[in-house]
């Protein structure tokens, strides 16, 4: 049966009373999706969405759901997938096939007229992945919920424990797609051009002075430097966007934002970056989603330190 879509559309940031209002006005089209998870302990996430999530949720799991399946490293550090397509990056987390991920949103019930509302426990790290997926698949009402759960819990909002609720399995149908994926072989070949490449990794590890995960140390030559955590204010939202902007012009310092490629570790953190460039006033900027897990896989590709 056909529903009517909404009339306005959350498209960067999304406050607890505006989603208390859409839910209490339209909750037959929104759906809220529970992002939370651990690097270092993948089943935390779902362990802490099973203790307490905002009632109605759906839980998005960064590996499961979010990230193509690990298997075998195909030949140019590609991890293969023989069904609904092979990855769409490299990477530790490589972006599942446009096809995969409608698949699944099309399981939880998610539906071309819906409002996605992400959120999480920690700021916007893994929330920002299905924020930026859902743009790539040609959504554009997808928003995060500033502040996260945190946010939602102090102002009273509904939680529950347990399962997810189920919903009845919808035709999600992709649409071209809204923001720019880049490859390695774009962002190499980008080299000693325009390009502007903005690595959202902590500082140490930027400077190739230590590496917990990856097997080089340093990063893309060229690339400039913003930790993810600089856009999130001590009250666990974003700056607003007249901070955001004012940081972000004194970091690119002339060059041009059109150019801007964002990356990290894995594709993940690199997000709360480019969103905060969308809440800032500018013009959506690419993803290099294979990241420096990628770049550094190949040992021909250029690496600086410092």
């Amino acid at each position: 049966m056909a529903t009517t879509p909404l009339t306005a559309a959350y498209t960067t940031l999304i406050t607890v009373a505006q989603l208390q209002a859409l839910q209490q006005s339209s909750p037959q089209h929104v759906m809220v999706f529970d992002c939370s998870f651990d690097l270092s302990q993948p089943a935390a996430g779902a362990e802490q969405f099973a203790q307490s999530h905002i009632a109605g949720a759906v839980y998005a799991n960064l590996d499961k759901d979010l990230s193509a399946p690990h298997g075998a490293l195909s030949h140019g550090q590609t991890i293969a997938a023989t069904d609904l397509g092979e990855p769409a990056s490299g990477g530790r987390h490589p972006l599942p096939s446009r096809e995969r991920f409608a698949v699944w949103l099309s399981q939880v019930g998610f539906r071309n007229d819906m409002q996605a509302v992400v959120y999480e426990r920690n700021g916007v790290n893994y929330a920002g992945r299905l924020w930026w997926m859902l743009k790539w698949a040609g959504h554009d009402a997808v928003a995060v919920l500033d502040g996260g759960l945190q946010a939602w819990q102090a102002a009273g909002g509904a939680v529950e424990a347990g399962e997810a609720v189920s919903h009845f399995q919808s035709n999600f149908e992709l649409r071209p797609a809204l923001r720019t994926l880049k490859t390695a072989a774009q962002v190499q070949q980008a080299l000693g051009t325009p390009q502007t490449i903005i690595d959202a990794r902590a500082p140490a590890r930027y400077r190739g002075e230590v590496e917990p995960l990856d097997p080089v140390a340093g990063h893309i030559p060229g690339a400039l430097n913003r930790p993810f955590t600089s856009n999130i204010g001590a009250d666990g939202c974003f700056k607003p966007a007249a901070e955001l902007r004012a940081e972000f012009d004194a970091l690119l310092a002339g060059h041009d934002p059109q150019t801007v490629v964002h990356q990290c570790g894995s594709g993940v953190s690199a997000l709360p970056n480019l969103i905060a460039m969308e809440i800032a006033g500018y013009a959506p900027t690419a993803l290099f989603a294979g990241s420096w897990s990628e770049w550094c896989s190949d040992p021909a590709r250029p690496v600086e330190r410092g």
